[in-house]
């Protein structure tokens, strides 16, 4: 078994072993602050501006169901087997080469998520501070504060998840007290919103949509959970508080301000201390985003290139890239290229799901090697089906209007997988049968 001996490596290339998992507090802990974020209360402010609140609600739990899925089968996997979703797909159709891919693609996304992140935790301290800390000052002290915490690993995700969650989520009690205190709640749920109507569809996928890549990556943080059980009732608890909880207090609060703009909600529910913790919020969500690139980062060195690099180094490093990017404000026009990762990323989901609890490809592998606490010896260098799965997956959910792109996506990329393999293992049979009558 490997062990972990330097600082910030966190078992980012072996197993995670049962003597260092943790408890379910610290794990649900990190999965409800990684939905309890900004981001979340501005999705569900932008449907509480574009839908009544009974509709916004049915939007939010058909979107939660679809992610709730997602993460507990792959996070599931990930806890089983302890290893990150990087390291996981390796033996669950990626094959190495394939698996630098999802590597690669993850880490883009994160790391961006990260720029753009770090990017309003600057403007927050600027405006907090009337304008005597400039924004690239701001996002230079941001940037790299968040960076140090992240060297240090899981330990400290969860400790910093520990004091940001309970104060963003005092802050939106705070909010909502004012708002009932104001408003009849009978009289928000049944009012008109104040802006341009959304659809079922688009709210749907707003909703699944917006923490798609979340759910891809819970193997990330599962791996550290001791059992199945606790993977459920973390993703559960998160679900329920980060998406429903958070969601739907933030549909209230924008029928309440008629507005979507969560800064001028935040001022007239909680002030400028409601507004400034929600703002640094932003911290704990910036963890997760450069922890989880950094994860992919050291995949991505050791399949190509046969190097291990040290975790803690790696996320120094895009740490500094990213904290550069957002200084010279060029990430804003990032965003538009994250929607895009949302059509890109859930693919992988469908054809891991399919492998690894419908396929069992590389079952044997797996449980002899985790009897030894070690990684299978053998791994294929690439699956075609695989790509020829991911390509049709990603084109179906662009070019498909109809539905929830996202989850179309991901169905056609299970079934386009499903029935490669089948096909394949079937030519294989007939070939050696062939030989075999010969």
């Amino acid at each position: 078994m490997q062990k972990k001996t330097n600082i910030g490596d966190d078992y980012s290339l072996s197993r995670v072993p049962q003597s260092d998992r943790q408890s379910l507090w610290n794990i649900t802990i990190i999965r409800v602050g990684s939905l309890a974020t900004i981001s979340q209360f501005i999705l569900g402010a932008s449907l509480g501006y574009g839908m009544t609140f009974w509709e916004a609600f049915w939007a939010t739990m058909f979107g939660s169901v679809i992610l709730e899925i997602i993460s507990f089968l792959l996070g599931y996997a990930g806890a089983k087997e302890g290893l990150s979703t990087s390291l996981l797909s390796r033996w669950t159709g990626f094959g190495r080469y394939g698996s630098s891919i999802i590597g690669a693609v993850i880490a883009i996304s994160t790391i961006g998520w990260f720029g753009v992140q770090n990017s309003v935790f600057a403007q927050g301290i600027v405006q907090s501070s009337n304008g005597a800390i400039s924004l690239p000052v701001a996002a230079a002290i941001t940037g790299f504060g968040v960076t140090i915490l992240v060297i240090f690993g899981f330990k400290i995700l969860s400790a910093t998840a520990s004091i940001a969650v309970p104060a963003f989520l005092l802050a939106v009690a705070v909010g909502i007290y004012q708002v009932l205190s104001n408003h009849s709640i009978m009289d928000l749920m049944g009012s008109s919103p104040a802006g341009k109507p959304l659809t079922m569809g688009v709210a749907t996928t707003m909703v699944a949509g917006g923490f798609i890549i979340g759910a891809v990556i819970t193997p990330d943080f599962s791996r550290f959970a001791r059992n199945g059980k606790d993977v459920f009732w973390m993703t559960m608890i998160g679900t329920i508080i980060g998406e429903l909880g958070i969601n739907m207090i933030a549909v209230l609060m924008a029928l309440a301000a008629r507005t979507s703009n969560v800064a001028s909600i935040m001022m007239q529910t909680s002030g400028w201390l409601g507004a400034l913790v929600v703002v640094f919020s932003t911290v704990k969500i910036n963890n997760l985003n450069l922890y989880s690139s950094s994860l992919g980062f050291t995949n991505i060195f050791d399949t190509i290139f046969n190097i291990k690099l040290n975790r803690g180094m790696v996320t120094l490093v895009i740490g500094a890239i990213g904290t550069i990017l957002s200084v010279m404000g060029i990430l804003n026009r990032f965003t538009e290229f994250l929607v895009f990762l949302g059509v890109l990323v859930p693919p992988v989901a469908g054809i891991m799901v399919m492998d690894y609890f419908v396929l069992k490809t590389h079952k044997k592998e797996l449980d002899e090697s985790r009897k030894k606490g070690a990684l299978p010896e053998s791994e294929e260098k690439i699956n075609p089906v695989t790509m020829i799965a991911w390509v049709a997956g990603f084109a179906v959910g662009y070019f498909v209007k109809a539905g929830i792109p996202s989850i179309n996506s991901l169905l056609a990329s299970a079934v386009v997988y499903l029935a490669g393999v089948l096909i394949m293992q079937a030519a294989r049979k007939n070939t050696v049968d062939e030989k075999a009558a010969s």
